[in-house]
């Protein structure tokens, strides 16, 4: 009983990089946005820079939510 406290309590940690990963979107878009608007004839380089982090952040998410469901798993 014990151990599926202390799964679950895993799992919902896990879960709440999904947080962390959209809020992190939002300040690395905002950012570039306001980057953008300050210097548009960076644009292209700013956006390419924008989208790999973009990337790497929702890879981040996507990783910890198969965390989260595996560890679930282990419960049921």
């Amino acid at each position: 009983m014990f151990c599926m406290a202390i799964i679950a309590i895993a799992a919902a940690i896990a879960s709440l990089t999904g947080i962390g990963a959209a809020l992190g979107m939002s300040h690395a878009t905002s950012k570039a946005v306001e980057s953008i608007a300050r210097q548009p004839e960076a644009a292209g380089k700013i956006s390419s820079s924008l989208m790999f982090g973009l990337i790497m952040m929702e890879t981040c998410a996507i990783y910890s939510l198969f965390v989260a469901i595996l560890l679930i798993g282990k419960i049921a």
